[in-house]
């Protein structure tokens, strides 16, 4: 088995109700870079690059394609290290390590289909069959009204069935975010996990006394409280509070998480299988992770394919720690209008009730619906 093509589907599409964060960017449309492996028998593997996605095509189609053509998809990890080390001289981190990540989960998928397994039956075997979810949203949208809206929002959650939700911070004030967080936490009551994201809009001082006042709401993990490059300032604030820290979802290779880890600079890492290198790499990530007492819950923020990949990834992952009522490592499943997750895959990943299942059709456990994939096709 050879591969033989490699087509990037650069795909767009508008939403219809914009939304923003803390970083001050307005979100009006879903975007996202599909990877398209072929082999010369006719397997075809799928995979996902996050981040700008024409720059993610333009990796591939410049530095990386010609390089696997005629390659065995089986030497998936001989193929990771031959990319890396192509471009790690100007491209360590970012997109050129995204580019990579998207061919390789498409490798894996590849290969689980050659061989006639789940792909979290080749990366380890399956630890549970179903993974829990939590609702990533409360973003906000009506400026005059973040109070109401985050709590009606967070209660739909709760009917769903949900039990445990993760919430935008960032409104410029200590007294304002407390406002909006204590208002959902009793909108939900006690029993349902609440985290906060603040999507490194704080400064280590501010972070910090934020921080404390939402310990007294329960409040289980505080995600990217300050800007990504600042591991003194992770680890300042890491030892200031209780509560969890998390962070990385916009950190790269097992490289560039291990000051990270290895300083217990967060207490739990996020690395997104289609940025931080793909399944092959992750994997690596949550071993160093597990190694140091750290804990690691995927970052997930893409269409069918990445959210599969991340299933399969979380599937293969043991409890953290092990034990006798252990607390399994989270699927983060947004909230936010994603018709690439929805309507991208011929049958779609779903939720009920909070809980997903892990897809034990062979690969990753996802055909694409050419059709859709034409709809939003844009390159």
């Amino acid at each position: 088995m050879k591969i033989e093509k490699i087509t990037c589907h650069v795909l767009s599409t508008p939403i219809q109700q914009p939304f923003t964060s803390s970083r001050g960017w307005i979100y009006k449309t879903r975007g996202t870079c599909l990877v398209e492996i072929e082999t010369d028998d006719g397997i075809v593997g799928w995979g996902e690059c996050y981040g700008p996605s024409a720059v993610a095509k333009a990796f591939i189609d410049t530095q990386f394609a010609a390089r696997i053509k005629g390659r065995d998809p089986f030497d998936v990890e001989v193929i990771w290290e031959e990319l890396y080390n192509r471009i790690k001289d100007y491209g360590n981190k970012g997109m050129a390590i995204a580019a990579i990540s998207g061919i390789d989960i498409a490798l894996w998928d590849i290969i689980g289909k050659a061989c006639n397994k789940p792909v979290h039956k080749l990366i380890g075997g399956a630890f549970r069959s179903e993974v829990q979810a939590y609702a990533t949203g409360l973003y906000f949208v009506d400026m005059d009204n973040l109070v109401g809206e985050a709590v009606e929002e967070a209660e739909g959650y709760v009917e769903e069935g949900f039990g445990a939700i993760k919430m935008k911070i960032g409104l410029g004030s200590i007294r304002k975010d407390v406002e909006r967080v204590a208002a959902v936490r009793r909108a939900i009551g006690p029993d349902v996990r609440l985290m906060v994201d603040a999507n490194h809009c704080f400064s280590v001082p501010m972070a910090i006394r934020l921080g404390r006042q939402l310990e007294e709401l329960d409040v289980e993990w505080f995600e990217e409280p300050i800007s990504p490059e600042d591991i003194d300032g992770y680890v300042e604030v890491a030892r200031a509070l209780d509560m969890a820290v998390a962070g990385g979802e916009n950190e790269f290779t097992r490289w560039g998480f291990r000051d990270a880890i290895v300083r217990k600079a967060m207490d739990i890492v996020q690395p997104d299988v289609c940025a931080a290198g793909g399944l092959t790499e992750c994997k690596k990530i949550a071993a160093l992770a597990s190694a140091h007492g750290v804990e690691c819950v995927p970052h997930a923020w893409g269409s069918v394919v990445g959210v599969a990949a991340t299933v399969h990834f979380l599937a293969a992952m043991p409890d953290q720690p092990p034990s006798l009522f252990p607390c399994p490592p989270l699927l983060e499943f947004e909230q936010c209008e994603n018709p690439f997750r929805d309507h991208l895959g011929l049958e779609p990943i779903v939720q009920h009730k909070g809980v997903v299942q892990v897809p034990t059709r062979p690969g990753l456990g996802v055909e694409i619906d050419r059709k859709v994939l034409d709809k939003y096709r844009v390159g």
